[in-house]
């Protein structure tokens, strides 16, 4: 019985042990936090991307409809040429012609411009 009272259970962790554990923590969240980031300005890029390949092929249909580009992009979102933009992209074109059209779009949470000159042309950033 004496042994009983005398001996100590150790149960739990010690100090030295949870601030490890919080330290360890820490470091993982000071990665993770800036590649988080990283990963919504490419999300909100590649939305921009999107749109304006989206928006490409809604000129070559209203091309075949009107014999020119669409001047506006108001004249091609909707059901009838099938652009529907993602949240918060800002879409221009900028210049359209009877042969050809240069359209622009970036999202203002994004890192860039992108434009786009057609047809057949590639995106690149602004």
């Amino acid at each position: 019985m004496l042994t009983k009272l005398t001996k100590k259970d150790s149960e739990g962790f010690t100090l030295i042990e949870l601030m490890i554990v919080i330290a360890i923590i820490g470091i993982l969240a000071a990665i993770a936090i800036p590649q988080f980031a990283a990963y919504k300005i490419r999300s909100y890029n590649s939305g921009a991307q999107s749109d304006l390949r989206n928006a490409a092929t809604a000129q070559e249909a209203y091309s075949v409809d009107n014999s020119n580009y669409a001047q506006t992009p108001a004249t091609l979102v909707g059901a009838t040429y099938g652009l529907y933009t993602s949240a918060d992209v800002v879409f221009t074109i900028t210049s359209a012609t009877t042969f050809a059209y240069v359209m622009e779009a970036y999202h203002p949470s994004g890192d860039g411009s992108y434009i786009l000159r057609g047809p057949g042309g590639a995106i690149s950033k602004f």
